[in-house]
């Protein structure tokens, strides 16, 4: 009996893995989306927030589904975008800044979002 148990959960578990994957283009389209409506010199409070929230739900779920450097790599963008929103100032090079490393990360992700390593990472 344990035996099927497990077999239904792993296809379960195959089935959720399967569709995180197909979702992953329509998540990096979301994020550039969202990059090109971004003014650093007038950062939009609604913008920021869809950024982080996006970030967060891509860090807390991709490692459950095999894709755990792209999950790391949200966490980090994310932990620095939360960083920023705690100040009522900022100026737009740290934006910019910001918006580079979410830039590195949409073309790393568009390559290959289950890579084992990113650029300039150790392993």
């Amino acid at each position: 009996m344990a035996t099927l148990i497990d077999q239904e959960f792993f296809a379960r578990l195959h089935a959720l893995n399967e569709k995180f994957a197909a979702s992953v283009p329509a998540t990096l389209a979301r994020l550039e989306e969202l990059r090109a409506q971004f003014d650093p010199a007038s950062a939009d409070a609604a913008l920021v927030k869809e950024l982080h929230q996006s970030l967060h739900t891509i860090a807390g779920s991709a490692a459950t589904f095999g894709f755990r450097v792209f999950g790391a790599q949200a966490r980090q963008l994310e932990q620095r975008l939360r960083v920023l929103m705690a100040f009522e100032l900022i100026a737009p090079k740290d934006w910019n800044d910001w918006l580079h490393a979410l830039d590195e990360y949409i073309a790393w992700s568009r390559l290959d979002p289950k890579a084992a390593s990113y650029p300039g990472q150790a392993d």
